[in-house]
Formats: structure tokens, sequence, C-alpha cells
């Protein structure tokens, strides 16, 4: 078994590193393991959503989440706009459903998506392993996204199985 190889002090200080930029965030980035979620909104009567990977804690007391979004991205309109998001963990064996919300002009509440109307009119998904209503308490900008910062109203912890993770651009399950 070979041992792959790691940037060290030393490659630093050869100036081995480079400089800041877009491909190098994103290829930083792609060698960190996330989770999967979904977001969801209402807009104008309609559900919309999108695939998220940058869901982080924020703060337990006051219950706060953040994640980011494009303002060029098709649902970010309805997440201007609305006072209450839906958050959804993703398991492992939604894949597909992780696909589907990360398409662009994918028909993501067509009739393979389970989901119901939740508290606040939020749109909750079906099979999870867990889920947040949430009231929305700012949107910061930040570049071309905006970081939203919302605070837990309700939710359920109490799906079954293992996460979602995404790593080196691909939804990919955990292993033993």
């Amino acid at each position: 078994m070979s041992v792959p190889t790691a940037p060290t002090a030393a490659s630093l200080l050869s100036g081995a590193g480079r400089p800041g930029s877009p491909e190098l965030l994103r290829s930083v980035f792609r060698q960190h393991a996330a989770g999967v979620a979904v977001i969801t909104a209402q807009d104008g009567g309609r559900p919309v959503g999108f695939t998220a990977t940058s869901l982080n804690s924020v703060s337990a007391d006051p219950p706060l989440l953040s994640f980011t979004i494009g303002t060029g991205a098709s649902t970010w309109p309805a997440v201007r706009d609305s006072e209450h998001l839906g958050v959804h963990i993703l398991g492992e064996h939604q894949r597909e459903l992780a696909g589907l919300f990360a398409r662009s002009g994918a028909d993501r509440f067509g009739q393979d998506t389970g989901w119901a109307v939740g508290p606040h009119g939020v749109p909750v998904l079906d099979g999870v392993l867990a889920w947040l209503v949430c009231r929305v308490v700012a949107r910061v900008p930040a570049g071309e996204h905006r970081v939203v910062i919302a605070q837990a109203v309700v939710g359920d912890p109490a799906g079954e199985g293992r996460p979602l993770l995404y790593h080196q651009g691909r939804f990919n399950a955990l292993r033993d």
C-alpha cells in the first residue's frame, strides 16, 4: 500500500504554493468531503429547491445554521424573498435526489419526488435523514453569492441511514 504524498511546510518554504484564484479554491475544496443537503422554499405557491454542500452549524443557542447560494441561481429569488426555508439532510440512498436538485432546468418536484407542505408552508421532502424548517435571519453578501443565516423553528432528526457525501465532484457513500 502506497502512502499518498501531501503538502508539507518545506514545500511552502520552497515556493510550491499557488496564488489564490477561483481554480485553486475549487481544487482545494474538491479534497473536502461535505454532507449533502437540499434547501427548499415556496415561490409564488410553487415549491422550489436546490442541492447544497455549504451547510454549516453556526450556533446552538440560538439554533442557527448557514448555507450559500449564488445570486444567479434559479432558486435565488425564492430564497431572497422567503421568510422560512426547509433544510434536508440527505442519506446515501438519495444520490438521485441530490442529482435532481442539483440539475439546472430539472422538474425537481415532479411525480417521483415525495414531499408535503410542512410548517410555515415550506416543502418538506420524504425519506431524508433529518429536516428543519428555519426562519431566515440574515442574507449576507459574499461575492456573487449570499450567505443565508437561518434559525431552526421545527424539525425532525429521526430518519434512518447514513449520510450522503460530496467529494471530488461526486456524490459518495461512507465506507467502513
